[in-house]
């Protein structure tokens, strides 16, 4: 069984044990998240309907905090001494889905 949930602004495939690196999400290590559904397989079957879905919990662990890597921004325009340099490191979040679970 295996679902597509929005997480961190994106749609993920995951199954219960993956771990899954997201944008920075809210908590300490150790806590549990909920992750909202949008399309769930099981087995043959295959569930899209809102109201189905709405029943639908996927439950993660958060296992850390961490930095992206970092992207050197440069702007340069010729022949008028005009140089500006930047960075950026997104804030990024581990967590492993720990259950699957739906309503029957």
């Amino acid at each position: 069984m295996y679902a597509i949930v929005r997480a961190g602004g994106r749609q993920e495939k995951v199954e219960v044990g993956d771990v899954l690196v997201v944008d920075r999400m809210a908590g300490e290590p150790g806590a549990s998240v909920q992750l909202p559904a949008v399309l769930l397989v099981d087995g043959a079957s295959v569930t899209t309907d809102k109201a189905a879905l709405g029943k639908v919990k996927v439950t993660a662990e958060i296992v850390d905090h961490r930095r992206g890597p970092k992207i050197d921004i440069l702007k340069y325009k010729n022949k008028i001494g005009y140089r500006r340099r930047q960075g950026h490191r997104s804030e990024l979040t581990a967590v492993k889905v720990t259950d699957i679970k739906t309503a029957k």
